[in-house]
């Protein structure tokens, strides 16, 4: 295990540690390549100044040694316990990194998300009297597949809320429910309906703002039918997305434009509706409403492959395994609980 960090505080850096929450960030990894090492370690080197910070690395071991000289006397730098074997990596890092968690409030965090201070403090801050709290991403830079999928996010805050990359929880729920299961593909809703039905109370505010970088175009091509196959979990949703494309096809085959142009418009008028929502307009740009017909096009071809690879294959693949889980219903859940 590595070092707690014991670093020389600055001025703005003690008042943050003397006045804000006591906090443990977890950051769950697993790299296969370190393209972004130099970038995560300056953001690790600001983030030890504000909080406990816990990195469970699942990267080869190349990767991992290299990890561990960059981080040393930095973060405490782990491996995954072995006695978490789950099918999703990412559930068996956080979960080792909540258990040596000193602290009772507790962040979550995918490798891509970057807090700045005070989204971070107010998470804490949260937390004093919630289990849970979803913060809101937002993507930079803003390639043209972050502003895509910009989309996404618009309109699942018109509607609701939006699934982030990071979450901030309360270690004693965590505890008491013996942590969320590792074997299904949609981890965050996971974790969000654990707490739910164990009684949790959460708060998901629509201007907390956190950083999220984009992926690379490549990877984020990879994603899409991953992506759809999470809505198994969210029936009527996924069932909407299946209904997309036969609506428009017959609306095609009649030739009736009009239906097609109404639909369109609606759906930009519906994102644009979630960027106006929780000072939206400051992080999401115009063209993110805009893209919405597009994004629920790509949805909609996207789910009717993960319909066809969940018959087919059992499952979508994901870090090296096919999972056929997007997580546990609702139902079983407050069972198990109730």
């Amino acid at each position: 295990m590595g070092a707690r960090p014991q670093l020389p505080l600055g001025g703005d850096d003690r008042a943050d540690m003397n006045h804000g929450p006591a906090l443990s960030y977890v950051l769950p990894l697993r790299w296969a390549g370190d393209e972004g090492l130099e970038e995560l370690t300056s953001y690790l080197r600001w983030l030890a100044g504000r909080a406990e910070v816990i990195v469970v690395d699942g990267s080869p071991a190349d990767l991992y040694e290299r990890h561990a000289a960059a981080w040393r006397d930095l973060v405490t730098h782990v491996r995954p316990s072995p006695r978490h074997s789950f099918r999703n990596g990412k559930v068996a890092g956080a979960t080792t990194g909540v258990e040596l968690a000193s602290h009772e409030r507790v962040v979550i965090a995918d490798d891509d998300v970057r807090y700045q201070a005070a989204a971070l403090e107010r998470v804490g801050e949260l937390l004093d009297q919630h289990d849970l709290v979803r913060p809101q991403n937002y993507f930079d830079p803003l390639p043209w597949h972050a502003v895509w999928d910009s989309a996404r996010t618009l309109l699942n805050r018109a509607v609701a809320r939006d699934y982030p990359g990071t979450l901030g929880i309360r270690k004693s729920l965590f505890e008491r429910t013996g942590g969320y299961d590792g074997d299904v593909l949609f981890e965050n809703l996971e974790l969000i309906r654990t707490v739910r039905a164990a009684g949790g109370r959460e708060i998901a505010p629509l201007d907390l703002y956190v950083r999220r970088i984009p992926p690379e175009a490549g990877h984020f091509v990879r994603q899409r039918v991953r992506q759809a196959y999470d809505d198994f979990a969210l029936p009527a949703r996924m069932t909407l997305w299946l209904l997309l494309l036969p609506l428009v096809a017959v609306a095609v085959a009649r030739r009736s434009v009009g239906s097609v142009t109404a639909g369109a418009a609606v759906s930009m008028v519906v994102a644009e509706a979630g960027r106006r929502r929780g000072r939206g307009v400051d992080h999401f740009p115009l063209l993110a409403s805009l893209c919405a017909p597009g994004w629920l096009l790509e949805r909609g071809i996207c789910s009717w492959v993960a319909v066809i690879q969940r018959f087919t294959r059992g499952g979508v693949t994901y870090g090296g395994r096919v999972f056929d889980r997007a997580a546990t219903p609702v139902r079983e859940l407050e069972r198990r609980f109730g």
